[in-house]
């Protein structure tokens, strides 16, 4: 059967609205989601497999957790269902994003044609699951930090074009969103601070030409450090720095910035690093390396 193709206008308000609140532009997740079944199904054609077998009629198909975690995504996953076989599916059971499912934990249900759903699950299941895989990620870093003060962040190492989904991911988690641009926050790097001359000229240069822009700088050790706070400024990254530089680092501070701790970390370190007294924990893994999250679709007997 052919897929609805079912547009942006045409989908349910309660959903549309539902990725408004979470911080998602419904548009640009109809897009990626379109994009996703042109590569199934390039140029309008129909799944050969599914279109082969004698009627099917219509089944009940739950999605479970196939292993502990976070899921995320799952209103990503019905409107993968829903562009797919618009009004002629049903979506019932879903979890919030941000739910903690154990294995077998039915996480959505999807009542439709046999053919429709067949055709659609891979592309609901490569949203869910990946972003499920970022959420949980984030999740055990988030339990690793528990009572230390410390939150983890994100990076940018995101995948090009999943950048929203990923920082939501990361937020349904429990994890914070760094900067989402090169545009709403400046950073001062290495390269910058060689540029520029120093890291204090790089820090000035920033601030003379974008005043009221939050500026973070980067430091590689403490003489850094002292001389960027002299200067003015209240974010700093702490770059690749030992435990015990870190905790000094928190000391020379003394509340006049906060300091993020990045560069080489792995989560059975984590709660060391936050004892020190940073104030957060900034790990691109969350992101640039995450393990999909085993979720499947079977349906009922």
């Amino acid at each position: 059967m052919p897929i609805a193709r079912t547009a942006l206008a045409d989908l349910s308000s309660s959903l549309v609205d539902e990725l408004s609140a979470a911080g998602l532009d419904p548009a640009a997740i109809h897009t990626h989601v379109a994009l996703a079944f042109e590569e199934d199904l390039p140029g309008g054609v129909d799944d050969a497999t599914s279109a082969a077998m004698p009627p099917m009629g219509r089944a009940v198909a739950d999605i479970a957790a196939r292993e502990p975690g976070v899921v995320a995504g799952l209103a990503v996953a019905e409107l993968a269902f829903r562009y797919a076989l618009g009004d002629d599916v049903e979506v019932t059971g879903r979890v919030p994003d941000g739910t903690r499912v154990a294995p077998g934990d039915v996480v959505m249900t999807v009542s439709g044609p046999v053919a429709g759903v067949l055709t659609g699950e891979r592309t609901a299941l490569n949203f869910a699951s990946h972003l499920s895989g970022v959420a949980t990620a984030t999740s055990r870093w988030v339990d690793a930090l528990e009572g230390t003060g410390a939150r983890v962040l994100d990076t940018r190492k995101t995948l090009p074009g999943w950048r929203a989904l990923q920082k939501y991911a990361v937020r349904c988690g429990g994890g914070t969103n760094h900067r989402f641009s090169l545009v709403d926050r400046a950073m001062v790097k290495d390269n910058h601070v060689v540029a520029a001359g120093g890291v204090v000229e790089a820090y000035r240069a920033v601030v003379a030409a974008h005043p009221g822009l939050r500026v973070e700088v980067e430091v590689t050790d403490l003489d850094q450090l002292r001389a960027v706070l002299e200067a003015g400024c209240t974010e700093v990254l702490l770059d690749n720095m030992d435990d015990a530089t870190m905790a000094e680092a928190v000391r020379i501070s003394a509340r006049r910035a906060s300091l993020e701790a990045s560069g080489g970390l792995t989560l059975d370190r984590a709660r060391a690093v936050g004892a020190t007294g940073v104030d957060f924990i900034s790990v691109g893994a969350l992101t640039h390396s995450v393990v999909v999250f085993d979720l499947g679709l079977d349906f009922r007997e």
